[in-house]
């Protein structure tokens, strides 16, 4: 009995395609972009704006005092 996960293709059918510049790190690869990708999708928290507003604000005060 062989336990197949959704859009999880097995190994021995991704062999048998293309050759794969990535070999046996391929899904690695796939993961971490998908991974990599919904990161970026990700909003950025209120907070942390408001964070990096002041930080901006502040960086041309100490740039006239030095």
């Amino acid at each position: 009995m062989t336990r197949q996960h959704a859009g999880v293709e097995p190994a021995a059918s991704r062999r048998q395609g293309a050759s794969d510049p990535l070999g046996p790190n391929s899904e690695i690869g796939r993961k971490l972009k998908q991974y990599y990708d919904e990161l970026l999708s990700d909003e950025v928290p209120d907070r942390f704006s408001q964070l990096l507003s002041q930080l901006e604000q502040a960086e041309p005060l100490q740039k006239k005092e030095g």
